[in-house]
């Protein structure tokens, strides 16, 4: 009988110890409601064109990670985040508070860049995502200030004020962190909006229309399948088809502009090079997919082009 009951009751105590199915349901019912929640926007709008009109050139492009090929903050965020558990760690053991210390200090010069990324990011999302961001970096301003504080009180020989602090700091990260992961996964802040189109497009040539009709040197919009895409007719008459919709947040680059061969979109001002669909300037880390085109008959036909062109790197 003994042997019988004890599976159950540790079944039992097993699933009690689980989140239910209503508790995700709460999480999300609270992301939803800053989502949609407009009390900050003016607050928002006042940091986004502060960060928008810092002076910093070619590095907005690199705080964008345009050079990796996806965003740089969650890569520089490893080192504050590291930093601190390993200072957690450390602190639940006798002997270790001056390296403790150390890796707290660390955590806090590594915090600096990551922030200065998350902001340059954070002044590019649409309305819905600067709600979050702003709830997330305010997640992430507290945890600072809290391992700031644990700091200054172990230099000053209050260790177990210290911890404290520090313990306080890493709540607060990690609520930061799993904010930031709402908007990084359930709202694909950062994400490439252009990686299913190899997917959706079947292979081999596809019918555009009519090259007479096209205009010159503006953007006209076509369909490959299920996949929109733009369409350029240079002055030299060479044709140029790329993905429609902008690799960094879904705009419609057919409602945007052409200048020097490439293609910027309206929404964020991202500029793709309509030979190969490289994305020349950012916010957008990933290029844009590119067609190879032909002339039949005076009608137009494009495939997808597959892998990156030579010279690509270039710019």
């Amino acid at each position: 009988m003994v042997t019988q009951e004890f599976p159950r009751r540790a079944l039992a105590l097993a699933r009690a110890a689980l989140p239910s199915a209503e508790g995700p349901g709460r999480v999300l019912a609270v992301m939803e409601r800053v989502e949609n929640s407009d009390r900050y926007d003016r607050v928002a709008d006042v940091l986004r064109r502060a960060v928008r009109g810092l002076p910093l050139g070619r590095a907005r492009d690199a705080l964008h990670g345009r050079w990796l090929g996806h965003p740089v903050h969650p890569l520089l965020v490893q080192l504050p985040i590291g930093a601190w558990l390993s200072a957690a760690a450390l602190d639940l053991l006798p002997g270790e508070r001056r390296a403790a210390r150390f890796l707290i200090g660390v955590g806090l010069v590594g915090a600096l860049p990551s922030a200065v990324s998350g902001w340059t990011d954070w002044a590019e999302l649409r309305r819905p995502q600067l709600r979050v961001g702003l709830v997330h970096a305010a997640a992430n301003i507290t945890g600072v200030a809290l391992y700031t504080a644990s700091f200054s009180a172990r230099c000053r020989g209050r260790h177990w004020r210290g911890k404290a602090w520090a313990f306080c700091g890493l709540a607060a990260i990690g609520t930061g962190g799993a904010i930031g992961g709402h908007l990084a996964y359930r709202q694909s802040a950062g994400a490439n909006h252009a990686e299913e189109v190899a997917d959706l497009v079947e292979p081999g040539w596809h019918d555009l229309g009519e090259v007479a009709s096209l205009p010159e040197d503006r953007p006209r919009q076509g369909r490959v399948g299920e996949v929109p895409v733009v369409i350029v007719r240079g002055a030299d008459g060479e044709v140029r088809v790329l993905a429609a919709r902008c690799s960094h947040m879904g705009g419609p680059l057919a409602e945007g502009t052409v200048v020097d061969g490439c293609v910027r979109c309206p929404w964020h001002g991202s500029t793709f090079r309509l030979s190969d669909g490289w994305n020349v300037t950012g916010p957008a880390t990933a290029p844009q997919p590119a067609f190879e085109t032909r002339t039949v008959e005076g009608r137009l036909e494009a495939r997808l082009r597959t892998g990156l062109t030579e010279g690509t790197a270039e710019s």
